[in-house]
């Protein structure tokens, strides 16, 4: 027994310190995000985009989009901000499709273009140096609403003016303006963007969603 506290005191000692070592790499990239918060050298940056996503599958809608981010780059390789944006959505039908009176398409307030507000989080990493042609990767991740009492009329379904759940990865290539100024850069990207809520309407269900594909150009500076 004598011997058996010692060589557990040994090892209580040494299981934290291989355990320090192992988050030691993770602990300093953290670091390099969380210091600038706290000493308020923060660089503001803010982007402008405009898109254009071409609607998937069945119940598609084609979607132009604007919108502003404005935010912080924490560092060389990550930026997070807040946005809002302004969608204009066209809800394209299947070629012969009349509305059915059975499925109550003539008994609700309905349109076939809507405008929607999508707010969001931006989280966005580059990927190579900032001051020549790199690669980024941005999510953004909300909400967004449909303006106005109408619901959006699809092939099947509508989309309801409640809320719904919006996010929209992107991956392209960020262009610096100069090597003068490495801050200020043009972004061209492929964007999927999803919209979707469990208050749809679609007749065998209540999931229909927009599903759409296509390319964003921003400016940031």
């Amino acid at each position: 027994m004598k011997r058996i506290i010692p060589f557990l005191i040994l090892l209580a000692a040494i299981v934290p310190l291989r355990s320090a070592a192992q988050y030691y790499q993770i602990a300093n990239q953290l670091q390099q995000v969380i210091t600038p918060a706290l000493s308020g050298s923060l660089n503001y940056k803010g982007f402008v985009e405009m898109s254009g996503l071409a609607g998937l599958g069945h119940n598609r809608a084609n979607v132009i989009d604007f919108s502003t981010t404005q935010g912080f780059q924490y560092s060389s390789w990550f930026f997070m901000g807040v946005g809002l944006g302004v969608d204009v959505v066209m809800a394209q039908q299947p070629e012969g499709w009349t509305p059915d009176p059975d499925y109550g398409y003539m008994s609700r307030s309905n349109a076939q273009t809507k405008v929607m507000i999508p707010v969001f989080s931006d989280f966005r990493f580059n990927i190579g140096d900032r001051a020549t042609t790199s690669f980024f990767i941005d999510i953004k991740l909300g909400a967004a609403w449909l303006m106005g009492s109408d619901y959006l009329r699809m092939a099947d379904g509508f989309l309801s003016n409640s809320t719904q759940f919006y996010m929209r990865p992107t991956v392209g290539l960020r262009i610096p303006v100069s090597r003068e100024r490495p801050d200020n850069a043009v972004n061209v990207g492929l964007t999927y963007q999803l919209i979707t809520s469990n208050n749809n309407y679609y007749w065998s269900s209540r999931s229909l969603s927009l599903n759409n594909l296509g390319l964003s150009v921003a400016y940031e500076w």
